[in-house]
């Protein structure tokens, strides 16, 4: 509302797990959200959440110095492990038992290092490429500062599954694909995960991703609304990295 104090930032982190096809572009890990979610009920988006302060204690432990960055990327592995069965950034790859334990483990409030011990693994957390990193500040009650990682698909991961709680579904699908069915009112994505699939679907795979990740700076997205031609537009900036950079606001969900 105008005027309002904006609301506290709650950092999060997510990751667009990539899978290779020899016959197409790469597919991508969707989960849909819980339809009594606070936050984007009902919508598809990329596994993920908040970090907690464990996360941060973790990534003190091993020894990062940017301590956020360290905690956003542990909180993607644990938030990827929760919500979808797949240990994206452990090390050795557990098998589909090991995987169960731990999730049930985290399910119960068990820190990652805790469950990662149990199940003799570690972190490589360089798995994890820096892609992008967004704050939408239009929320009046939660506004997550989340940062966006790219990770392809280990070849001998299990299957991913639906968690039940947070998500009720989860499906491989092209970046396009998601965004044609988005358009034909199929599924529902938040524009935070419009932009970040229009930036994608430029790419045939996963390494072609990671190049373009690696060679594009990670800025800060914060949209804003802009009046253009009597119409209001949700823009972002034009130097990211992303294709499309603004689209009429009252074609966008928000959150």
């Amino acid at each position: 509302m105008p005027g309002a104090t904006p609301a506290a930032t709650i950092p999060a982190a997510t990751i667009i797990i990539m899978r290779d096809r020899p016959d197409g572009p790469s597919d991508i890990l969707m989960v849909e959200r819980a339809g009594a979610m606070a936050f984007a009920p009902g919508a598809m988006v990329f596994p993920g959440g908040r970090v907690d302060p464990a996360d941060r204690t973790f990534a003190l432990a091993l020894g990062w110095t940017d301590i956020d960055e360290g905690a956003a990327r542990i909180a993607a592995i644990r938030e990827t492990i929760e919500e979808a069965g797949l240990p994206i950034g452990v090390t050795p790859l557990p098998d589909a038992a090991a995987i169960a334990t731990m999730r049930a483990a985290l399910h119960g409030g068990a820190p990652l290092s805790a469950a990662l011990a149990a199940a003799g693994a570690t972190l490589a957390l360089d798995d994890l490429v820096a892609f992008a990193r967004w704050r939408p500040d239009h929320m009046p009650v939660r506004r997550f500062d989340t940062r966006f990682y790219l990770a392809r698909l280990p070849a001998a991961a299990s299957p991913p599954q639906v968690d039940g709680t947070e998500n009720v579904r989860l499906c491989w699908a092209s970046a396009r694909a998601v965004l044609a069915d988005a358009d034909a009112g199929r599924l529902a994505i938040i524009f935070p995960t419009r932009c970040n699939l229009e930036r994608l679907a430029r790419f045939a795979d996963h390494a072609a991703a990671v190049a373009h990740a690696r060679a594009t700076p990670v800025r800060m997205v914060a949209p804003w609304t802009e009046r253009r031609d009597g119409k209001d537009w949700l823009c972002i900036p034009d130097d990211l990295g992303y294709p499309v950079t603004a689209h009429p606001l009252d074609e966008v969900r928000r959150g």
